[in-house]
């Protein structure tokens, strides 16, 4: 098999859920996404975003994992969960996707805007990295002759 790369940037978001939603996500129970307002929302924006988790003929492609967040509030913020001084552990999905390291950066800014807008932190968790490879699809290698090896 050829295996084909591709240049692409990784996108990653953490986003708080309910304590009931890790536990279902922990027991493999998938539509507890499906339940989670904010997680819903999240995956809607990666749905109406083109260019987000495009591998070919596989669209809207997306990892995730769940833990836990870890935070102190300090002096001046407005918390949506916690209190000023106090340190906090928040159940959080964290979700990844990707998309092509050529895509312009007016369409990037675009879509973090869209997550800042819809996320309930005052200060999300969203990292972006600078080009890194995938591999994007998997074909058989070919013999000068033209026959798969």
């Amino acid at each position: 098999m050829k295996i084909e790369m591709k240049a692409v940037r990784k996108l990653r978001v953490h986003w708080p859920i309910a304590s009931e939603t890790l536990a279902r996500l922990s027991k493999g129970d998938a539509d507890a996404l499906k339940d989670e307002a904010g997680i819903a929302a999240l995956l809607q924006a990666l749905s109406e975003s083109p260019d987000l988790g495009d591998f070919g003929n596989y669209r809207h492609v997306f990892e995730s994992g769940v833990g836990f967040e870890g935070f102190t509030c300090a002096e001046g913020a407005n918390p949506t969960l916690g209190q000023v001084g106090q340190r906090t552990i928040s159940p959080t999905f964290v979700f990844t996707t990707y998309f092509d390291a050529l895509l312009d950066e007016a369409t990037v800014e675009r879509f973090l805007q869209r997550i800042i807008d819809i996320h309930p932190w005052e200060v999300p968790v969203i990292e972006l990295t600078g080009p890194i490879t995938v591999s994007s699809t998997a074909l058989p290698a070919f013999s000068e002759s033209g026959a798969a090896r």
